[in-house]
């Protein structure tokens, strides 16, 4: 029955996350934003809600080692796993705004984490705001500068949803809303029973297993691209989406609900990894070839990951 929770939950979660990315993409149309506008923020915002979702029922639940390990867990899944496997089937050339702005960000906000659990075992109310306060910058840094160097990230706005009508955004938005809702609560409680009855902390299940479930849906897309030799992956939506999952998942979580971690292991394993996998990437860059991720990078970051899982289950 647990794993049919999780099963279940995953697959109301990935569901949920589509309905609401087209009802917002759509919604945003209506109100005359600007596609590169939508591109850079809505969508960013609504492929984060599963992930806020999960980690919003699990602290209201009791569960604080969920919320961490669902936002740390998916920052290493999207470098060791999405990366990885992506680059191993097909190489991915990176331009200069990785490591001049969103490489940056994205070390900042690991390190600002980090420094939060290390002071004060947990993230406060106003550690919340300020993370919320931090992406907002970033984004409206972002904005003007996609707007001065005419660099948009937009290949996630699909113009026929401009047609789409209020009756059909209302439908979307409250199957998304349903499906996270309840997706969340699955999910949550599937994992709590698993990692019960087979010994081991829910940091474990939540950094490992749900980590990987909400990676999923960006995997398939990236492998199914790479296969077709199309475009297969932006490191830079990629780098995005770790930024948004730190500040905006774990901001808003902990403004409804401060997060107060319950295992060392966060502090003294976990947070450590992403943080390697983070930094590991500049490097890697500059390897020759430069600015381009090969097949051997891409070998190298996968086999980490790996190990993190071993180790995570082992420890």
């Amino acid at each position: 029955m647990s794993i049919l929770f999780l099963f279940l939950g995953l697959i109301l979660l990935v569901v949920g996350g589509e309905f609401l990315v087209r009802s917002a993409v759509a919604l945003s149309f209506k109100l005359n934003i600007s596609k590169m506008v939508i591109g850079l923020t809505v969508v960013s915002f609504a492929t984060s809600m599963p992930e806020l979702l999960v980690s919003l029922q699990a602290a209201l639940n009791g569960f604080s080692d969920i919320s961490l390990g669902n936002v740390i867990g998916s920052n290493i899944a999207n470098i060791g796993l999405v990366l990885g496997i992506t680059a191993i089937i097909s190489s991915l050339e990176i331009d200069k705004d990785f490591y001049k702005f969103n490489w940056p960000v994205m070390m900042l906000f690991s390190v600002m984490l980090y420094f939060f659990l290390y002071t004060g075992g947990n993230i406060s109310r106003t550690e919340g705001i300020g993370f919320v306060i931090a992406i907002l910058i970033y984004l409206v840094v972002l904005i003007r500068r996609a707007r001065k160097h005419d660099e948009v990230a937009i290949e996630d706005v699909d113009d026929s949803l401009q047609m789409v009508s209020y009756f059909k955004i209302i439908v979307w938005l409250l199957i998304g809303g349903a499906a996270l809702y309840f997706g969340s609560d699955f999910l949550v409680k599937g994992a709590v029973d698993i990692a019960t009855k087979i010994g081991v902390s829910e940091r474990v299940i939540s950094v490992t297993m749900i980590a990987v479930g909400t990676s999923v849906p960006e995997l398939a897309a990236s492998v199914i691209a790479a296969l077709k030799k199309e475009k297969a992956l932006s490191l830079g939506n990629l780098i995005g989406s770790n930024i948004f999952n730190i500040a905006s998942v774990l901001g808003i979580t902990a403004i409804i609900k401060p997060i107060f971690m319950q295992s060392q292991e966060i502090l003294t394993h976990d947070i450590f990894w992403m943080l390697g996998f983070a930094f590991i990437l500049l490097p890697l860059v500059f390897l020759p070839k430069k600015f381009v991720f090969s097949r051997y990078k891409g070998i190298i970051i996968f086999s980490a990951y790996a190990v993190f899982i071993a180790l995570t289950f082992a420890k």
